[in-house]
């Protein structure tokens, strides 16, 4: 096969990718401005409208349609997301940290870290279940559910804060060290803001792994559901477009957090970049 039937073919593999990927989410929009409250998730849309937009925020008059159960939930996951962000990503700077030196028992300790992201999520959760019950221990989302994020959620927020460790040039600390400056000073003032970048991607990691998990919350939560469990709860009952717009909201919020992710990162690394210039001069 010459180099165009190559291209051809890698060409039509990334358009069928997109498709899959963003098809979905493209019929998502679609349905969620059919009309209601008698319009139904299916094609042909009978009207267009931001009914279920409205219905959302309670700005519609009543019907037989529910609202989502989302408002408590929704404040559920975003607390425990955030929880989980802040202390998966400490853990995984001070532990990369720790692995930039070579110490006895590192490899075991290297497996034990990412073994958290391996297990199968219902296992892990059924077991957490399975042994606060036998210890009597109630199950919450801000408990039992919020260790189980963090065991999952810390072996990615470690492997991209090693990888940054490892292309990272310790001469710079050298230098502060060879001037009194303490370590702990060096990592304040030099450290962190190099590696910064790469707190800001594993907070990201962090972030939006608990704020989608299903499976480990399911059976660790209690009786207080997260917004993946509400939203699965209004699947069993009957489905409506009004979970549509939400899932539409969610994509928009979603975009608005990378944007902030680019420009935060685009903040760090022109100032990593000064920071380099000033230890070079």
């Amino acid at each position: 096969m010459n180099a165009s039937g190559i291209k051809l073919g890698l060409g039509f593999y990334t358009a069928l990718f997109i498709v899959f990927l963003y098809g979905p989410l493209v019929v998502l929009a679609i349905l969620s401005f059919q009309t209601g409250p008698e319009g139904g998730p299916q094609f042909p849309i009978i009207e267009w409208s931001t009914y279920w937009y409205k219905h959302l925020f309670g700005l519609t008059p009543p019907s037989r349609i529910a609202p989502l159960p989302i408002e408590q939930a929704l404040v559920r996951s975003l607390a425990l997301a955030v929880m989980t962000m802040i202390v998966s990503t400490v853990l995984g700077v001070t532990a990369a940290q720790a692995f930039r030196r070579k110490f006895r028992g590192s490899g075991v300790v290297f497996y034990l870290i990412v073994l958290g992201m391996m297990v199968p999520g219902v296992l892990v959760g059924l077991g957490m279940a399975l042994v606060a019950n036998t210890l009597g221990i109630d199950r919450h989302w801000w408990g039992t559910a919020f260790v189980l994020h963090v065991v999952y959620t810390f072996p990615f927020a470690f492997l991209v804060m090693l990888a940054i460790f490892n292309r990272f040039d310790p001469s710079v600390e050298e230098a502060a060290w060879s001037l009194g400056v303490t370590p702990a000073r060096t990592f304040r003032k030099i450290t962190f803001p190099l590696i910064f970048p790469g707190v800001l991607s594993a907070m990201l990691f962090a972030f939006t792994l608990s704020y989608d998990e299903f499976s480990r919350t399911l059976f660790a939560s209690g009786r207080d559901l997260t917004l993946p469990l509400a939203i699965y709860g209004t699947f069993s009952v009957e489905v409506h477009p009004n979970v549509f717009a939400f899932g539409v909201l969610t994509t928009l919020f979603s975009f608005a957090l990378l944007g902030t992710y680019a420009v935060l990162m685009g903040l760090s690394v022109r100032r990593a970049k000064r920071v380099a210039i000033q230890e070079e001069a």
